[in-house]
């Protein structure tokens, strides 16, 4: 269970966040809507260490992550994406998915220097799980391909399989179809769907509607720094304040 409790984030006299409490369950796909500075992204950094609240605290399985550096956060498998790409841009896609990978390295600094069989065991494991990882976001073909050479969609993939190496039991994806087609939206939506199916937890931030109500098991929706509705999509497309505040403003 991820939980976040009464979290605030104030940036000056402005409150980006106030007092936001929510719960994600294990096993699902839950997404965070809301208009253009509703506090989306501002949940996303408190979470995973980028931003400390001005009070309020954030727990997974009963564990506090609040004041943990955000590469504590992963090591405990709270993983994130961001709104940009962040792949590396000279590397192949596949030697971008094995950085992603370096959680899960044993060898210590001896091995390296050594080149003993441990690290040669480790380093054909490694290279077996990233060509598993690069296969399943859909990649296979762009396998040696420098990952800055790729179609901004696939550029997105990429991203998602260096998140997907570091193991995570909860995954954080801040606008995964942004700038992406109909089609790459559907691609995307049926990999997130086969994470959730595989066991690990998903938390999305999105804008596309169609792709929200989709994929998610329970939407939260944020305005003004607070959570003003909760649910199944169905109840959340049904709901007066939702309509005012975010699907109302978006239709118009």
């Amino acid at each position: 269970m991820l939980a976040v409790r009464d979290v605030a984030v104030r940036f000056g006299g402005v409150a980006a966040l106030d007092g936001v409490s929510f719960e994600v369950r294990p096993g699902t796909i839950t997404s965070v809507i809301g208009p253009n500075g509703a506090g989306k992204t501002t949940a996303f950094n408190t979470i995973t260490g980028y931003l400390r609240p001005t009070r309020g605290e954030v727990t997974y399985d009963g564990a506090r992550l609040t004041g943990l550096r955000p590469s504590a956060i992963a090591r405990r498998g709270i993983v994130r994406t961001f709104q940009r790409t962040s792949v590396f841009p000279a590397l192949s896609v596949v030697d971008n998915v094995r950085v992603g990978l370096h959680l899960s390295g044993t060898a210590g600094l001896l091995e390296v220097l050594l080149g003993r069989r441990r690290l040669r065991d480790e380093e054909t494991r490694l290279a077996r799980q990233a060509d598993e990882i690069v296969e399943f976001v859909g990649l296979r073909h762009r396998r040696a391909e420098i990952a800055s050479e790729l179609p901004y969609g696939e550029q997105r993939l990429v991203e998602l399989g260096v998140a997907l190496a570091a193991g995570p039991r909860v995954l954080l994806l801040d606008e995964p179809g942004a700038g992406m087609s109909a089609p790459e939206k559907g691609v995307v939506s049926g990999l997130i769907r086969r994470i959730r199916d595989q066991g690990a937890t998903v938390l999305l931030v999105e804008h596309d509607m169609r792709m929200v109500m989709g994929i998610s098991d329970t939407v939260i929706v944020l305005n003004g720094g607070r959570v003003i509705a909760e649910g199944a999509p169905a109840a959340i497309q049904a709901h007066p304040d939702v309509i005012r505040a975010y699907l109302g403003s978006a239709s118009a």
